[in-house]
Formats: structure tokens, C-alpha cells, sequence
């Protein structure tokens, strides 16, 4: 079995930022591999902002703070390099895509970071039309931002960001936004560029039950320090993640409060689709 690569990885971490004496984050060591879809949970202030921050280089390079052991991204310490050449590593998307999304149009917004890292006209075109078909946004190329929904400035701050072509992408509770419907859209979104591009993607998001069939890794920190990493199927069964602020999907709770009752399944159901089924078949 082929071994991935690691593409991020904290070593014996710590950081404090200017003027406090406490630290955000303790201690963090953490691998993440290539092509990883990560979810990153724990209850507010724990210190999930600030561990992304580290990986797009905001940390140290705008945050001054007390910066201890090495943050490595694609095999390049962090700390060597300034946050432009990051930017073509790691995209980020806000919250709020509004705080990304400023030109005139679509196609404007898409092709500022290309243009000021100075690629040539026929690359830009290039990369252009392939992020308008990946994202499935042609019909948006010339709108100006105003005229899309929260969905759709979503998928245009995400084109910003992909036409860079970074290996990694952090979204910070990119659904807090949108509906449920079209939260889900997104996420679903966020899986296909998962597994046709290869990329390694990091989402903060509270409503985990929407990521629960994308995700393959979760990360659950609490004041500043990893209480849980592993493979999400396996972590997910763990009763202790509500008291780290961690909301388990009722299809999940259900088949823990079953296998207190001796009831065991030979695998955790993600969604109530897939448990339904598992059910229909005992009952057959």
C-alpha cells in the first residue's frame, strides 16, 4: 500500500500572541497527508483560527507572537517563508466570501491573484476558464458580485482561490451563511475537488453532520492543545466529544446509545441513508 506524503506537519508547536502570557495553542504535533480532507472542531476560543493561521503563514509573519517549534507545509518551514509565496501553497476562503469578492465581476475577482503575481495573459485565460468549469460558475463569468447568492459568492471565492492552484485549502465555517440546502451543495462541492484534484482540505465548520460523508480525518482541539486526531469513522464514536463542544449527528448518537445496549454493527454509518439500510437488513 502506497504511503502519502505528508503536507503539513506541527513539531512540539506552541504560540502565544504578542501582549499575553497564555498560550493559544500547546504542544501541537500533528501530520496531515496529502489529499486529506480534514475537519478541524472544538468549542470557541480553543485555538482553530489561530492553528490555520500558522499554515498560511499569517503566523508569524502578520501575528507577532511567541512562536515556538516548526510549522513544515509541502516540505518548506513556514517561518522561511513570506505569506505571498504561501498564498501558492495554501488557499484560504473566509467565512464571509464578501471579505474576498471586491472587483466588478466574476471573472475580475478570479483573476486578480493571478494577475499580481504576474502571470502571463494566455496562463491567466487558461486557468480561467478551467476554474469557471470546475466550479460549474461559466454562466456567473461576467456578473458583478452583487447579483449572487450567498451559494454562489461562495463558488466564486473558491475560484479565486483555486485558480492559484494550491495543494492545500482551508475554509473557515464557510456554511455559517448559507441555508441548509445550499450548505450542503457546498459541501458536496468541496468533496469533488477532494477527490478529482487531489487536494488536501481543512474545514472549521460547527454542523459536522454535513461533512460526515466527505471528511476521512478530524481534529478536535480544546484550550489550545489536541484532545483527538485520527480517522473520523473512529473518532466519531467517542461519547467524551460533546464535552468539547463537539455536536455528534443524531444517526451517530443512535448507534452509540445502541451498542450500549449490545446491539454492535461491524461499521459507523455516516448518514441515516446507509443506517437504514443496515437496519432493513437485520429486520430481513
Amino acid at each position: 500500500m502506497e504511503t502519502l506524503a505528508e503536507i503539513i506537519k506541527f513539531i512540539n508547536f506552541s504560540f502565544s500572541y504578542s501582549g499575553s502570557t497564555t498560550p493559544i495553542l500547546k504542544n501541537i504535533n500533528l501530520s496531515i497527508e496529502e489529499g486529506d480532507f480534514v475537519l478541524l472542531v472544538g468549542p470557541s476560543g480553543c485555538g482553530k483560527s489561530t492553528l490555520l493561521r500558522c499554515i498560511n503563514g499569517l503566523i508569524p509573519h502578520l501575528y507577532n507572537g511567541a512562536y515556538e517549534g516548526e510549522v513544515i507545509v509541502d516540505g518548506e518551514l513556514v517561518k522561511n517563508k513570506n505569506v505571498n509565496e504561501l498564498a501558492t501553497k495554501v488557499g484560504f476562503v473566509f467565512q464571509n466570501p464578501e471579505n474576498q469578492i471586491f472587483m466588478f465581476s466574476v471573472e475580475k475577482d478570479i483573476v486578480f491573484g493571478l494577475e499580481n503575481i504576474g502571470l502571463e495573459r494566455n496562463e491567466i485565460d487558461i486557468r480561467l476558464k478551467w476554474v469557471l468549469h470546475a466550479l460549474g460558475i461559466e454562466h456567473l463569468r461576467y456578473k458583478p458580485p452583487y447579483e449572487l447568492s450567498d451559494g454562489q459568492k461562495q463558488r466564486v471565492a473558491i475560484a479565486g482561490v483555486l485558480a492559484m492552484k494550491p495543494k492545500i485549502l482551508i475554509l473557515d465555517e464557510p456554511t455559517s451563511l448559507l441555508d441548509p440546502r445550499t450548505a450542503l451543495d457546498f459541501i458536496l462541492l468541496l468533496g469533488e475537488l477532494n477527490k478529482k484534484f487531489g487536494l488536501t482540505i481543512i474545514v472549521v465548520e460547527h454542523r459536522i453532520d454535513l461533512l460526515t460523508n466527505v471528511a476521512n480525518k478530524i481534529i478536535v482541539l480544546d484550550k489550545g492543545e489536541i484532545v483527538f486526531k485520527g480517522l473520523l469513522k473512529e473518532i466519531i464514536k467517542n461519547k467524551n466529544l460533546n464535552l468539547y463542544g463537539v455536536g455528534v449527528p443524531p444517526v451517530i448518537a443512535l448507534q452509540n446509545n445502541l451498542r450500549d445496549e449490545d446491539i454492535i454493527f461491524d461499521e459507523v454509518y455516516l448518514n441515516v441513508k446507509d443506517f437504514a439500510k443496515e437496519i432493513k437488513r437485520r429486520l430481513i
